[in-house]
């Protein structure tokens, strides 16, 4: 038998106080939502998000920034104020948001102000784009409860989404279209070792139970 994560437990109570704030919890409809998240490498951050229940496209990108439309080469300068980030979209009827923070947590660094992992710099500094007041409610509620469960100062900005620019096909399901390249960039740039280290087995790549 499964038993929530200690960051599921708390993200249910926060998530309780909240609403007795008077913040609504999501209607059902048949309408999708949008979520972003910037964690590193934007090639290890669709599959997690792929894999869940509720999740209908993740598309690889960047935001954050002042350039339009700015190329992958431009990003990875540090000079266009951009990060690299996936777009989340999915069906709230069938999954949270709070369930998708939670995926966010388990597979980057928040402790880390300078990049993520191997990749170093501001373009690879991991943020939550929140959509409304209510993903900004949730999204400052989980960065406490991360910073209680580590006990240590959450690096991870929560900031307004602006535009967003998808980037170049072949960066798109880069853990699928290229899955060996994907895995040996994984394993050398220590993303595996080093979230196993904050989370334990949570990580995972696996949706949590």
């Amino acid at each position: 038998m499964q038993f929530p994560s200690p960051l599921a437990m708390i993200l249910s109570a926060l998530l309780s106080t909240l609403l007795s704030w008077g913040l609504p919890l999501p209607s059902a409809s048949a309408e999708s939502a949008i979520a972003t998240f910037a964690g590193g490498c934007f090639w290890c951050m669709e599959q997690p998000f792929d894999q869940l229940t509720g999740v209908i496209s993740t598309t690889a990108g960047y935001t954050g920034g002042q350039v339009e439309n700015p190329s992958y080469s431009a990003v990875s300068s540090g000079r266009t104020g951009h990060v690299e980030a996936v777009q989340v979209r999915y069906e709230p009827a069938q999954i949270g948001y709070e369930l998708l923070l939670e995926v966010f947590w388990h597979n980057v660094d928040p402790l880390d102000e300078q990049g993520q992992f191997c990749d170093r710099g501001s373009q690879y500094r991991s943020v939550v784009f929140t959509q409304d007041e209510q993903q900004r409610a949730l999204a400052e509620a989980s960065k406490q409860a991360v910073a209680e469960q580590l006990d240590s100062p959450v690096e991870t900005k929560i900031l307004p989404a602006v535009s967003f620019y998808a980037a170049e096909a072949y960066h798109q399901n880069y853990y699928q279209t290229h899955p060996v390249r994907y895995k040996l960039y994984r394993f050398a740039c220590g993303r595996d070792q080093r979230l196993a280290a904050l989370w334990g087995t949570a990580h995972a790549e696996s949706p949590p139970s």
